[in-house]
């Protein structure tokens, strides 16, 4: 208990930082129309290509006997390059909603 009470005094501000970024977030998303969510997530989910190469690097970096790391590295970039692929999937899907029919 001791630990985990030094963890939180030692990274206070961070923990401020993200409960900050959380209420900005509901707020910001609560304000967006529930037709626009749809296109704005998968805009979201094909940004997330900066989630493959931080996977990249950190598996890059691991040391060859740090199994934890490359596995989680390896999730993620799996996890990552599914998100980015839907992310394009669906925003083609809607695209293809607001072309001309033949």
């Amino acid at each position: 208990m001791q630990n985990v009470l030094h963890w939180i005094s030692q990274h206070e501000q961070y923990i401020y930082i993200v409960v900050l970024m959380i209420f900005l977030g509901i707020e910001v998303i609560g304000r967006v129309p529930s037709v626009l969510h749809t296109p704005l997530m998968s805009g979201a989910n094909a940004i997330h290509g900066v989630v493959i190469i931080g996977a990249i690097i950190v598996m890059g970096k691991a040391e060859h006997d740090n199994y934890m790391a490359i596995v989680l590295g390896f999730l993620a970039v799996i996890l990552g390059t599914l998100n980015v692929v839907g992310g394009f999937v669906v925003t083609d899907r809607m695209l293809e909603m607001f072309k001309k029919k033949k």
